[in-house]
This record gives structure tokens, sequence and C-alpha cells, in this order.
């Protein structure tokens, strides 16, 4: 029997964690995710998501979300599974392979004012990822967050960062942040009134300087869901 048969298979979980923050220079809302400073070969002090083996006590939704409690001490808004990687050559310095299963969370901008930083675990902007990362995390953090800009378009996925109650204009600023580019304002209300996935509540913002903007709440998904992206001009 060959080495390469005789290699031992190691199934991890990992889980890319997205959370919106202000830009330290603009103030204007980016995507940030948390990394893990690694202690141990192989990759000793590289940057890596969070994870690790997936162990005989927890299922793989478990897993992902005792890495989430452990790194963010938050259990996540929204909670998804979101690819498998496990090409053969991803951790060429490991002396087992490892097919890591891996999960996507979503922190609401309410939640995030509770989060807590594990040890060794540091906030990074999604554009300015100290790499390369470990393994292959730097596809897997490029596939997450391409996975998530396409899902915006379809889906109202971008409420999870939102609180219970939010303006359109705070709306239109997740999915700025996300899709990391200005879009048209009316544009973007009218096709989110027209989606019927918000409800006026009834109530407006308080403490605003002009008249103040109504507020809504996320309504059950429409069957159809389609945001055509148009940028401010």
């Amino acid at each position: 029997m060959s080495a390469e048969t005789e290699q031992h298979l190691v199934l991890a979980v990992s889980t890319v964690i997205f959370s919106l923050r202000p830009d330290p220079e603009t103030g204007e809302l980016t995507l940030w995710l948390p990394l893990v400073r690694r202690i141990r070969e192989p990759f000793k002090n590289r940057w890596a998501l969070p994870g690790g083996p997936l162990d005989n006590a927890h299922d793989l939704a478990e897993a992902a979300n005792n890495t989430m409690q452990h790194t963010t001490q938050v259990q996540p808004r929204h909670l998804e599974q979101l690819y498998a990687f496990g090409d053969v050559d991803r951790s060429p310095e490991a002396p087992e392979r490892v097919v890591s299963i891996v999960y996507w969370a979503l922190v609401g901008q309410d939640e995030d004012l509770q989060v807590v930083d594990a040890e060794n675990v540091e906030w990074h902007p999604v554009e300015e990822i100290p790499g390369p990362l470990a393994f292959d995390h730097d596809l897997i953090v490029r596939y997450a967050v391409d996975r998530l800009r396409a899902k915006v378009t379809y889906s109202p996925i971008a409420h999870a960062f939102l609180p219970e109650e939010f303006s359109l204009a705070d709306l239109r600023r997740v999915y700025e942040a996300i899709l990391n580019r200005a879009l048209d304002p009316s544009n973007f209300r009218r096709q989110i009134l027209s989606q019927g996935t918000v409800q006026d509540t009834g109530r407006r913002m308080t403490g605003t300087a002009h008249r103040p903007p109504k507020l809504y709440r996320s309504a059950p998904q429409s069957s159809r869901y389609a945001l055509t992206i148009e940028e401010n001009p």
C-alpha cells in the first residue's frame, strides 16, 4: 500500500464569520471577519479561519456553533453550510489530509456590540486580509465573499445584519457594505418595497435632525426576489 493511500484523513469544520463595522478612516460600513493566529505547525503564526477538527461528540452544525461561540461569545443569527474543501494538496505541510466543511455566519449589527474576542483573534476588513492565510483559507474567504455578494441579489439574507427594526437607508447601507459599491437610493427603495420582504412598522426613527424616516421589519419572503444592482451615478 502506498504512502498516499495510507495517509490519515481528518474531517474539520471551519467558520467564516461576517460582521459589518465602520471603516476606521471613512466611517462607512464595511464587511469584516475574524481570523485566528495559529500557534503551532503547520503554518505557525499565520492567520487562519476559526475552526478545528470534528470530534465524535458533535455534528457539523454544532461544531460550527461552538466555533462561533468560542471566537466571539455570540450565537449566530444566521448560520449556513457553505461548501466542502478537500483538494488533496490543500495542506501539504500537514501529516494528514484534511477535508474542511465550511460554514458561514452573519453577525447582526446589534449583536456585534456583544462580541468578545477570544485569545489570538483579530478582526479584519475582507478587502484587507493579511495574507497569505494558512492552508487554502484565502480561497475559502474569496468563495464566501463571492457567495454572499451573489446571494443578496436573490434573497433577503442581508436582513440578518440588521436589528429587528430598521430604515430603508440602513438596509441600503448594508447592501453597499456587502457589495462594496454605492447604490442608487431611489432605485433601491423601489425594488425593496416591490419585493414584499419588508413591512412598515408604523413607527419612525427618533433623534434625527430632519423628517424621521419610517422604520421597517423583515417580512416573510415573497415568492419572487430579484434585485437589480444599480450604482449611484
